[in-house]
């Protein structure tokens, strides 16, 4: 089957929610526009890493950011992968991505794994523990957040449940993009899985971010590349290749696990 996937390229604005969002309902609407079956946004977008006001701006229990999504999702009739969001939830904070299909039914949800002391997420953040596998659009995804890429361990973890689709949802520093790049490749080859990741573009008071989101294959292959700028790439994914792929070197298969520990 194809897949039209429409990945949010945008900047998000430091420590203001409600200009953030009004910038995602802007591009929730231009993925529809586009008839694109899924719309993919970037790694806490609401807030962005104003961590240190997240008493203030977190958005308590994820309330605003779930009904948004499902309202536009069921508005817009277009399937979401909500990028991630700033929660508070039982007076600690959660870098939390949502799932909503094009009825506005809540799928899923995924707590980032992996904080990243660099960015002080360590300082401000409680991390999750457990992993999101879910089928959107009819075909079997999993979601990641940014430096969980770093971990190939959970992404296979996760991709031994035979999945077509890895969503990664990012705010990767334009120091380190030729790091996101590979990385990326690496995940895609080793589990046989499409790779979908959205970074976003703009500047923090700490950090310049470069997008190059990107779509690649299980071969490694780059499909799309975003360049730097604000912008909505759509590509038509063709899923019904992942037999293909699958069935010319059985990873999976030949593996060796009482090794690995």
């Amino acid at each position: 089957m194809t897949l039209r996937i429409a990945l949010a390229q945008i900047p998000v604005e430091h420590g203001k929610p409600e200009e953030n969002y009004k910038k995602v309902d802007q591009y929730l609407s231009k993925a529809a526009q586009a008839k694109a079956d899924v719309v993919v946004l970037p790694e806490l977008w609401n807030t962005g890493y104003d961590l240190a006001r997240l008493e203030e701006i977190a958005d308590v229990e994820g309330r605003q950011t779930k009904e948004f999504l499902q309202a536009k999702a069921q508005e817009y009739k277009i399937n979401i992968v909500g990028g991630s969001v700033a929660i508070k939830e039982h007076e600690q904070f959660y870098n939390t991505t949502y799932i909503v299909d094009k009825q506005g039914k809540f799928i899923s949800e995924y707590r980032k794994v992996h904080l990243f002391r660099l960015m002080d997420e360590d300082k401000y953040l409680a991390a999750g523990n457990q992993k999101n596998v879910f089928e959107l659009a009819g075909v079997k995804s999993a979601s990641f957040i940014c430096y969980d890429i770093r971990f190939p361990e959970w992404l296979r973890t996760v991709a031994k449940e035979k999945l077509s689709v890895i969503y990664v949802v990012a705010q990767w520093p334009q120091t380190r993009i030729e790091q996101w790049k590979a990385l990326l490749v690496a995940r895609a080859i080793e589990n046989q899985t499409y790779v979908v990741a959205v970074n976003r573009v703009g500047d923090n008071p700490d950090n310049k971010f470069n997008g190059h989101s990107l779509i690649i294959n299980p071969l490694g292959e780059v499909l799309s590349d975003s360049g730097d700028q604000e912008t909505l790439t759509v590509y038509d994914l063709d899923t019904s290749e992942m037999e293909k792929f699958t069935q010319q070197i059985h990873v999976f298969e030949d593996r060796r696990p009482e090794l690995y520990d």
